[in-house]
């Protein structure tokens, strides 16, 4: 699969920046020892560079002061942050290789480290993994990240895709909480009531992801898969077809004009906000809520992805599991694996993940079951959602990356092909099976570029 990604990038990107310096070696930190908690570690000394997407709020927080205390420790020793929105980071990363500009360790997203590997941009991480304890860790995450018997990646945390729900509305209602999309649908024409409230928001905007993710929710579902065992995209298959016309008739009869553009700030601000009825996220939701709408927090609840018949099997949907990176291009990447194993810290660790209570889940086992984790009131509170959450988590994977990793994953995620797929329909009055086609076929030519 290795170097095939300089094509891809020379493909999908409209210019690329001129290469102007790297920032070391590009076989640095291929063996790098851990040193952390050693007398080697108390001699770290040099600078480097932190990228991650947590901008804003108490992640952003945690990152600034993991930072000052590592470097209180270890006081020859400088770490400068930058952040990126995940919505930039795609491009920031796949800009910067090619200038020679990335950084020493970083936040990621699984698509993102298929992408990596493919362009030989990061390092193996098992010296990390294997000092924080291997069997520690769930298995799916850490396979995410493996090549050839290296793991090249080490998940921070963990969440699923599920369908949140007003329990206030559907009480209010006669409704009950729907388990299928037909009932699905029906609960948010019902519920519909603009602009105090939409039945379902349906987001379609270009440069993000929501969209494929929708569709996927339909596919999946339905057994399916929007990439294939044999790596081709599945646009026209009967249910691809079937959850783009569901997709856009709720767009059209519950869902906001301005949802055509939304991006997933937009979308979820509107759940936060009380909004909308239904939508579809991680346990993320219940901190927007909390500081949005916090008199909506009893009012809000968490269901499994509907299914298209209710006794249809349970089936994996989308689970995330966010991993770091530490960069090949790096001049210390022992001290960006020193910093990055200090995260994983027992106290430090649990303190994360409760700067997003109930929206990040651990990524090893010992800590999901710890008291001092569980030991939360909003985890406690909604202990309901994190179950379902919890079970989603343990069936799901990234999109597209059902049948293992692979580079159609992050282009059917990361090109905006489905999100303009549906603005034609919609925009245009173009016909679904045509967009699905055409829309198919330049997939499968992205595709074929990366083979």
């Amino acid at each position: 699969m290795k170097r095939k990604w300089t094509a891809l990038m020379i493909a999908l990107l409209t210019t690329f920046v001129v290469a102007c310096g790297n920032n070391g070696d590009s076989n640095a930190g291929e063996q790098t020892p851990v040193s952390s908690g050693s007398e080697a570690s108390k001699e770290l000394k040099g600078e480097i560079v932190l990228w991650h997407s947590f901008t804003q709020g108490p992640r952003n927080d945690f990152m600034k002061q993991a930072a000052d205390d590592f470097m209180a420790a270890h006081p020859g020793v400088k770490i400068t942050i930058e952040t990126f929105a995940w919505s930039e980071f795609y491009t920031k990363w796949t800009t910067g290789l090619l200038a020679g500009q990335v950084p020493d360790i970083s936040t990621a997203l699984p698509n993102h480290v298929v992408e990596m590997l493919d362009a030989d941009a990061i390092v193996p991480l098992d010296d990390v993994i294997d000092h924080v304890g291997r069997d520690r860790f769930y298995e799916a995450p850490l396979k995410e990240g493996t090549l050839d018997g290296k793991a090249y990646s080490i998940p921070l945390y963990s969440h699923a895709q599920v369908m949140w729900y007003r329990k206030d509305l559907l009480e209010k209602a006669g409704l009950q909480v729907p388990k299928t999309w037909a009932e699905l649908k029906e609960a948010a024409v019902k519920l519909n009531s603009p602009p105090n409230v939409y039945g379902l928001s349906v987001p379609m905007g270009n440069g993000d992801m929501l969209a494929t993710r929708f569709l996927n929710f339909y596919v999946r579902s339905a057994g399916e898969t929007l990439i294939t065992k044999d790596g081709k995209a599945n646009l026209t298959s009967q249910a691809a077809i079937d959850g783009i016309k569901y997709w856009t008739d709720l767009y059209k009869s519950v869902s906001p004009n301005g949802s055509i553009n939304f991006k997933t700030l937009d979308q979820s601000t509107l759940f936060y906000q009380g909004k909308t009825a239904f939508d579809f996220n991680s346990g993320f939701h219940i901190g927007g809520v909390e500081t949005n709408s916090p008199a909506l927090l009893d009012q809000i609840g968490a269901a499994p992805i509907p299914k298209i018949n209710a006794d249809d099997p349970d089936r994996g949907i989308e689970t995330s599991n966010i991993p770091m990176v530490v960069w090949k291009k790096s001049k210390h990447p022992e001290i960006a694996k020193a910093f990055l194993e200090s995260l994983y810290e027992k106290e430090r660790y649990i303190k994360f993940l409760h700067s997003v209570p109930a929206g990040m889940l651990p990524a090893m086992k010992d800590i999901a079951e710890d008291p001092a984790f569980l030991d939360n009131p909003t985890i406690k509170k909604f202990n309901d959602a994190v179950k379902v959450i919890s079970d989603a988590v343990d069936k799901g994977t990234a999109i597209g990356m059902e049948n293992g990793p692979t580079l159609q994953a992050g282009i059917i995620t990361s090109q905006s092909v489905i999100e303009t797929m549906f603005q034609d329909i919609v925009l245009k009055n173009e016909k679904v099976e045509d967009a699905a086609a055409r829309a198919e076929k330049q997939l499968n030519e992205l595709f074929q570029t990366a083979k």
